[in-house]
């Protein structure tokens, strides 16, 4: 995970008193500060959901070339060489067409 550097701001955020507790109970069970709990979890969150975003966007891309291309590979196709994986027949990648 990235480390905070001198740069780093302080932001409010408002919490009800469960939140905080929970969070205070993790940050005590864990040996860490309540801050450090709630800057990974956000941390976490914001990956998570970049590396979702960048997952949609490259299916986007994906669906938008298979419509002006109509190259791709079936399925069936996919699932077979999956299923192929770590055995003695192990088969290459599927080739797409059209």
């Amino acid at each position: 995970m990235p480390q905070p550097h001198s740069a780093a701001k302080v932001v409010s955020v408002k919490l009800d008193g469960d939140t905080r507790t929970r969070i205070a109970s993790l940050a005590e069970a864990r040996h860490r500060s309540a801050h450090w709990i709630m800057r990974e979890a956000i941390m976490q969150y914001v990956e998570r959901e970049e590396n979702g975003e960048a997952f949609r966007q490259e299916t986007v891309e994906s669906w938008e070339e298979y419509q002006d291309t109509c190259i791709h590979a079936t399925a069936e196709e996919v699932v077979t060489w999956l299923n192929s994986w770590g055995t003695a027949s192990e088969l290459p990648a599927p080739v797409c067409h059209i």
